[in-house]
């Protein structure tokens, strides 16, 4: 898909560039011219063995070794089930784990389910601690805590549940604290009786996230731990290989594990918070090519008090709620490939753009994408008819161009500077007519990351459309702009005269990017064939103009 993105820039910046330098205006008087679903049984054995861990610098990094102990027959974990109108979250007393995250408002499109969406995958709950010890280990997942209340219904204020639980002569207290208009929630633990060498906590985020989309394949090739310390890193899934494990050291301020559209992240962002040390990532078994799993794994100094602390952010990857996170959480999902520094801007401001018109006026996303391309062509009116005038320029210079590559034809350093001195002479620029042109796309390029990356247009239908974030299933809108894209070119050429090349462009260049946008989200689709549609009579007007022109240059 990125490539085709890649190919598909460089053909629309070739249809903007190359037919004024190649074919440039016709002179005077002649002149030159795997979706996880989540079964019944919900049994479990215990976790697996948690790999090698880093420590905060410059201490060792210590080793989380062996099975954890398993729960006791009599004592079987219980569920803690906290609920909202935005999420209802389960906590499981064996260890604390979060083994379920059902977000409320959003549905799950992955062909095997229904109703709302759950990201916790069954077989890899979120939050599996260990306290490491030297070389002793104590996974928390091997012993029953006894919880405060089991069931916490979180209404217009904040609300708490703790675990309480003796681990090997340990006392550990866990304290969960949630907002009831955030997917953020605060951990906490106080531990009595550690050694006095200390101890370091190991917090894992499981495997990756339950996919609940309907391209399931799409969904995990965007699977990243994402790590921020003085910048974000992001490490694909992809790039870890079934059973190698790699080291991010750090510190780190939080520390994330992304699907493209939503995320698990811990956050040691809070007033009086310690960073992590570092994190570990194992890879897992792959589906065919595409990498769906990656343990993820870090470390969190326990202070000598016993107290550690951090945050917990499971839900959406919605710009506004992440950046109220603060530490650049917005980062998480870092697309724009080495163009980030200027698509990620533009991108953020066009999202803003739709979100204001979608709410504002309350019009559905797909009549926001006309519109918002209406708006795009009504601002570079004004520059396009300065391109018309440039290229009235150059049609007047034509002759005299012409004469000066008769006159200078074999010395092409003068030839240059009498170009530059009688482009000078009569406010010519000879790429004056590209700018316009060459203006939408970064929009354009920023758009396909936006669609491809941004949850308001996740499952968002428009007339026959099923979801703007979708390929058209029955290619009515790709076959829309390709036409309009010839349309626009075929009034572009006129009153000039025509040449093979120039025919062939008028018919090539609109066949093949209408192959290329086959597979692009249909929102991307429909605001290029609507920015093109209503560049139509611009165009018709210039090519009317030119043709008058030409006309009175004919007469006189």
């Amino acid at each position: 898909m990125e490539k085709r993105l890649i190919l598909a820039v460089l053909l629309m910046i070739a249809v903007a560039v190359l037919p004024s330098l190649l074919f440039p205006p016709t002179p005077p008087a002649g002149g030159p011219t795997d979706t996880t679903t989540v079964p019944a049984d919900r049994a479990r054995v215990g976790p697996e063995p948690v790999p090698e861990v880093p420590a905060p610098p410059p201490e060792r990094v210590p080793v989380v070794r062996g099975a954890p102990d398993v729960l006791p027959p009599e004592r079987e974990a219980e569920t803690v089930t906290i609920s909202s109108a935005l999420y209802r979250y389960q906590v499981s007393t064996g260890g604390g784990r979060l083994e379920e995250a059902w977000l409320l408002d959003y549905e799950s499109l992955a062909p095997t389910d229904s109703g709302s969406l759950q990201l916790v995958r069954d077989d890899a709950p979120l939050l599996d601690h260990a306290l490491v010890m030297g070389a002793d280990t104590l996974h928390f997942a091997g012993h029953a805590f006894t919880p405060s209340r089991t069931q916490v219904q979180v209404g217009d204020r904040d609300e708490e549940v703790t675990l309480d639980g003796d681990l090997g002569g340990l006392r550990v207290l866990l304290t969960y604290r949630f907002s009831p208009d955030a997917y953020r929630f605060q951990v906490r633990g106080q531990i009595e009786g550690l050694p006095a060498t200390g101890a370091v906590l190991t917090v894992g985020l499981g495997a990756g996230l339950r996919s609940g989309e309907s391209d399931t394949s799409g969904d995990h090739r965007s699977y990243a731990v994402v790590t921020k310390a003085r910048s974000t890193s992001s490490v694909g899934f992809g790039k870890v290989q079934p059973a190698e494990v790699d080291t991010l050291a750090g510190p780190f301020t939080w520390f994330a594990t992304k699907s493209k559209y939503f995320v698990a992240a811990a956050l040691a962002n809070h007033e009086g918070a310690v960073p992590f040390g570092g994190v570990l990532v194992a890879g897992g078994v792959r589906d065919g090519k595409v990498a769906s799993r990656l343990d993820a794994v870090a470390t969190l100094p326990v202070s000598q008090q016993g107290t550690f602390g951090y945050d917990v952010y499971v839900g959406p990857q919605e710009h506004r709620r992440l950046r109220s996170v603060g530490d650049d959480f917005e980062d998480v999902n870092p697309y724009g490939w080495f163009l980030r520094p200027v698509i990620r801007p533009i991108a953020g401001v066009v999202v803003n753009i739709l979100v204001w018109l979608h709410e504002r006026l309350n019009l559905a996303y797909g009549w926001v994408l006309i519109l918002f391309g209406l708006g795009i062509r009504v601002l570079l009116w004004p520059l396009n008819q300065k391109a018309m005038e440039s290229s009235s320029r150059m049609q007047a210079v034509a002759p005299l161009m012409k004469e000066l590559q008769e006159r200078h034809k074999g010395d092409q350093q003068r030839l240059q500077q009498e170009m530059m001195k009688l482009y000078k002479e009569h406010n010519v620029n000879p790429l004056g007519g590209c700018l316009p042109m060459l203006l939408p796309m970064p929009i354009l390029f920023a758009l396909f990351f936006v669609f491809n990356n941004t949850i308001e247009f996740r499952g968002v239908p428009f007339l026959w459309l099923p979801d703007l974030s979708r390929p058209d299933p029955i290619y009515i809108i790709p076959i829309l702009m390709g036409l309009s894209m010839f349309a626009l070119m075929k009034l572009g050429q006129r009153g000039t005269p025509p040449t093979p090349q120039t025919k062939m462009m008028v018919y090539f260049m609109p066949g093949m990017m209408t192959v290329l946008f086959l597979k692009f989200s249909s929102g991307l689709n429909l605001y290029y064939a609507a920015t093109n549609i209503f560049s139509l009579p611009q165009q018709w007007l210039i090519a009317r103009q030119r043709a008058a022109r030409q006309g009175v240059v004919a007469r006189k």
